[in-house]
This record gives structure tokens, sequence and C-alpha cells, in this order.
């Protein structure tokens, strides 16, 4: 459980109709075998004891009383080890029969979960067999015991905060009103289903976003195991379509028709940060449901699941392509909107020949002809000083040309050197006040070429700069409106990318592509040998790393030692763990030193879950102390966390 991590497992055994010493000894070899893989929570089918398929066998009372004896055996076998096992069975009480779902921890059954909602249409007759739980829970006695026995059990550990399962059996999570939604707002982070669902065409994919969509709804981890192979086929298949979700993600999911165990890890403290943040998912005002206590041990958790090392960009080519037009859409929607409402006759972009401003332009340029504007009244102003690069200035001018704007150059090299004779500063120094003047002065050109035209200055910087904040204060920091103000770095580079491909002209394209070569750079200082000579990523690192750093900073809340521990599983064979933890470190104290630069943000467009605008999603004191968050972070790199 170290970082909220818990393993689990839904197992789908083989077994035989009514033949409960058989699927005894089978579940409880794969009780055996998640062990040893470390789950701490198993997850079996719906009825697997007896199997789902046994009809009017449940009527008699010979099964009834060995799958009660298969139930001692199985939490038997548990005794042992660090786990909470569920598993399905028929449970006959005061003469009615229930489906419920057994809780076996450390050699007990903590409790009996019953079905809710009984299916008794198409191929399902279970109100032949079964009745419907209770309508609460209450105490019975089982083998000397009192155990809990009803719907919405919630199994609460002692040790690990935050960890709390409760369990439903399938149809009921496909009901209107699924049990589930009171575990989770009385504080279940887990929901686990044990299942009997069989498999018709198209009922797998149904199924699967059932299951998403419930764990995105709760904000939950979602467990769900299904009976497979082995059950009757007198009238239906069953496929063993297993599934581990996480928040409307699935993490897991079994091969259909396979019997076997598949695994991931649930974050908890991902889960619980969510709920923190979301408004709307409202705890119960009181508590109604039974609580009952358990312990896991803590103990570091091996990581399985995948964490992509550029959680902004999809990584299959056609959710990518359809993110990338989403975007740029949604940008230049923005744009048209506040073009139209300032009455402006021109919009003013500063352009580098650098990745942010060529996207900007290219916003600029869709938004102009959603509002049926000449794309004349885009005025791209290159500005060349110092450490303007031939291949910059003729990428910047040509990608103009070829967009239809109006390319005007001002060169600022004459009045940087006089602001640096007024302020009385060496122009051979080149510390931050040669860097920033020059970003200044542009700034201040394209202002006032923008009042001059009636226009707007368009903001070119991105997330991932402003996430940094590497940008001049009222230099580049500063525009009208900011397109790229959501956009982090590696997503810029695929928007214009995805530009490139579907343009269709065949020279813009081949500007897009060469922008795309360069590397990313302020060009603030002279160049050497005609070659960029300020490389930004040698100086604050790379942007996949920072762009990694701050999505689940953002999105999750995850704290340095976290991060810095699933960015060594995401980079793996890219970064080692001296480069990751070095820039990692960079990242938490320009985040907290630059908050002042983001405090003062031009509007723009929100595009994504992750965004820094200080009117919206991000809002923090400039003056916040990252000590606390060095600290974790070194703590972790010494291995003490």
């Amino acid at each position: 459980m170290k970082d909220g991590f818990i393993k689990v497992a839904a197992a789908t055994p083989d077994i035989r109709v009514a033949d409960v010493d058989f699927n005894t000894e089978q579940i409880c070899r794969m009780i055996d075998e998640t062990a040893e893989q470390g789950a701490k929570i198993t997850v079996f089918p719906e009825l697997c004891i007896t199997g789902y398929t046994c009809g009017d066998l449940f009527a008699q009372e010979i099964l009834l009383r060995k799958a009660k004896e298969g139930l001692f055996t199985i939490a038997s076998c548990t005794k042992d080890k660090d786990m909470l096992v569920f598993v399905g069975m028929p449970f006959a009480l005061d003469g009615e029969l229930y489906n419920v779902a057994a809780a076996l921890h450390r050699g007990e059954v903590l409790g009996l979960t019953t079905k809710t909602f009984l299916p008794n249409y198409g191929e399902f007759y279970e109100m032949r067999q079964f009745r419907e739980g209770p309508s609460s829970a209450r105490n019975i006695f089982l083998d000397g015991r009192e155990v809990p026995f009803g719907p919405g059990l919630l199994f609460e550990d002692e040790r690990i905060e935050g960890l709390i399962v409760s369990a439903e059996i399938c149809e009921d999570v496909w009901s209107a009103v699924p049990p589930s939604i009171e575990a989770a707002r009385e504080g279940a982070a887990v929901i686990v289903n044990c299942s009997a669902s069989d498999e018709t065409v198209g009922k797998a994919s149904y199924r699967r976003s059932l299951i998403e969509g419930q764990s995105a709804r709760l904000i939950c981890g979602y467990i769900y195991a299904n009976a497979g192979e082995g059950e009757s086929t007198t009238d239906l298949v069953f496929g063993g379509h297993n599934i581990i979700a996480e928040n409307g993600i699935t993490l897991a999911s079994g091969k259909r028709f396979e019997n076997g165990v598949i695994f991931s890890e649930i974050d908890i403290q991902r889960i619980l940060s969510e709920r923190h943040k979301n408004t709307t998912f409202q705890p119960a005002s009181e508590r109604k449901l039974v609580r009952i206590p358990f312990r896991l041990d803590i103990e570091e958790t091996v990581l399985t699941r995948k964490f992509p090392s550029r959680p902004f960009v999809p990584d299959e080519t056609g959710e990518r392509k359809k993110r990338c037009e989403e975007i740029l859409t949604i940008q230049a929607m923005g744009l048209k909107k506040r073009l139209s409402h300032a009455r402006a006759d021109s919009a003013v972009v500063g352009i580098s020949g650098g990745l942010d401003s060529t996207l900007a332009l290219l916003v600029t340029a869709k938004a102009f002809d959603s509002l049926g504007m000449d794309r004349k009244r885009i005025i791209a102003v290159t500005m060349p000083c110092f450490g303007t690069t031939d291949r910059t200035y003729r990428n910047a001018c040509r990608m103009s040309e070829k967009l239809g704007a109006t390319l005007r150059e001002v060169p600022i090299a004459e009045s940087v050197t006089q602001h640096f004779k007024d302020i009385g500063h060496d122009i051979e120094d080149h510390s931050v006040t040669y860097e920033n003047a020059q970003a200044r002065e542009r700034t201040q050109v394209i202002m006032d070429i923008a009042n001059k035209e009636n226009g707007m200055v368009i903001g070119t910087g991105d997330m991932s700069e402003l996430a940094l904040g590497w940008a001049t204060y009222n230099g580049d920091h500063m525009s009208m409106y900011g397109v790229n103000g959501s956009v982090p770095k590696t997503l810029v580079r695929h928007l214009v990318g995805y530009y490139a491909d579907t343009c269709g002209d065949e020279i813009l394209s081949e500007v897009l592509r060469d922008v795309l070569d360069t590397p990313v750079s302020p060009e603030l200082l002279p160049p050497k040998d005609g070659k960029i000579a300020q490389k930004t990523e040698d100086l604050v690192g790379p942007y996949e790393l920072h762009d990694f750093f701050l999505y689940y900073f953002l999105r999750f809340g995850y704290e340095p030692a976290k991060i810095y521990r699933i960015a060594q599983c995401a980079f793996a064979g890219e970064y080692d763990d001296e480069t990751i933890y070095r820039w990692l470190r960079t990242f938490c104290w320009r985040f907290f030193t630059q908050q002042f630069k983001r405090s003062c943000l031009p509007d723009g467009p929100k595009v994504g879950t992750v965004a820094l605008s200080p009117r919206g999603d991000w809002r923090m004191p400039s003056d916040a102390c990252a000590d606390l968050w060095i600290k974790n972070l070194e703590t972790a790199r010494k291995g003490k966390g």
C-alpha cells in the first residue's frame, strides 16, 4: 500500500456444475496463486462454489449444505494469507435462499453481501430459486459466530486510510440504482462484483463501458469477476470476461473465453484525491450501512499497471488525430468569440519560427476562417534581434505567407541597444537583463501594432512554460488572449504535426515539419556558427518529463515521491533515476517560485482536464513555500520514503 497502491485480482476458476469439492479446490488454488502474486483483494464469480447454472438443483438441500462446507474450506485457505477474498455462493436462511458474496479474511467469514436485484427476464430466471436480499443488514449466526448479512456491507481496513471495500452481485450494477452508489457515498473506495454475465454478440463492449462508467460515476476502483468456462452450456456460454477499472479507465481486462486471473493496482490515494476535489461527489449525510473491520499489512506494492509517459497525448493514432482536431477547434472557437466581442479588425501574432508561435498563428487562421474574415488581417510580426537564426526567420516568413497573413518585419536590435544605454547595461553582459529586454521590447511592438490596427495580440506561451515560469514577466508572458495557455508542450508538437498532415499544402507542410525539427529556444542569445545557442530543454529539462510531472501533480495531487516512483516506471529505458530526480526537483522549485506569473495570466480557453488559469483550475498563493514538496522528494530519493 505504499503511495496508496493496492494490488487486486479478478479470478475465474475452472468449475464443474454442482461439483462443490472440485470447485472449492480450484478456488483455493487460485487464492494461493493470487496471494503469491501479492494480491490483497481477490474476487471470484457469482455462485462459483456451486456454479451459477445449477438451475433447480439449488433447491436440493445436499447441494446447499455442501456449498456451506466449501465456504468454510475456502475460508480456511485464507487463514495464513494477508488478503480479502470475495466468493459467490447460494446461502439458505430462514427458509429462503439467497445469492450472496462471502467476504473472507484470515480464515474467517467477515460478512455475506446479498444480491439486491434478481433478473427474471430473457435467459435469466433467478426468482425461481432465489429471493431478493433484505432492505438492510442484520447479524446472523454462522458456524457459531455472528456475521453481518445483507446489502451494502462495508469492509473497512483499520490500518490503511481510505481502504473501504463493498460488494455487489452481477445484475446489481446493471440496475437503475446499483447498491454501489450508496456504498460509495458512505466511503467505499473499492467496489467488487461477483458476476455471472453470459456472452452474446456486442455484450462485452457494453459490459466494459458499464464498469468503466460506474467506476467513473462513483470515483472508485471496480473489480469485476465473471463466470467462465465450466458453467453449463445448455442454453448459454460464459466467457470469463474480467475487468479491473479505476475512475473510468480499464486497468486490466481478461481475455474472453479463457479462464484465469487478471491483476492490477488500484490507487486509493488517487480516488480519495478525486473525491476531495469533486464537489458533486457528496458523501452520505448519515451512516446507514454496516461496517466490518479487517486488517491488511502495509507493504511495498510491486507496480504492474502502466503509466503513459506522455499522458496528454493519446497513444492510438486515430484517437490522437481526433484529439488534435478537437483542441484546435476549442482554441479557435475561444478566439473567435473574443475577436467578435472586441469588434477587432485584426489579430497580431509575434512569430519566431518556433513551435508555440506557429500554433498560435495556425489557430488564429482557423478562427478567422470561422468568422469569415480575410486572413490578410492577421498581422504576423517577425522581430529579429541578437539571437535570431536564419532558419527560424525563414520559416516564420514562409509560414506567414503560405497562411495568407500579412507579414511585417520589425527589427528590434537597435531599440534594445538604445535601451541598454538608457539603463546603463553592458551589451556584452548576457545576463537575464539582456534576454528579458528583448522579450519585453517584442511585446511592446506587437501591443502597439495591435492598438494601431484595432487588433488583438494573440498570446503564444504554452502551459508547460507557464508551469515552469519560463516566460518573461510582462514580456511573452502577456497578451490580449492566450490561445495556447492550457496546451502542454508535448501536445503542441502533435497539434502542429497534425496540421502539417492535413493542411493539403505541400510547401506549408514542409515548413511546419522543419519547425518541428527545430530545437525549442527563446533565441535571446547570439547564435554560434549560425545555429541556435540557447536550447530551452538544456536549461530547464526535457518537456516530456515536465509534462508528466505536471499532469500527475495537478490532475491527481500526487506528492513528488510518488511522481518520482511512477516516472521511474514510465520512463524506464529513456531517463535514468538521477535525471528524473534532478528535473523533478527543478519542477517543484520552479512551480512554486513562479506562481506570481500565473496569478496574472491573460484570458485563454481551457482545452483539457489540467489547466493553470488563476480564475479557474489552479488558485495558489504566489508566496507559497516549496520546502515540504522538495523534502518529500529528497526523502524518497534517499530510500526513506
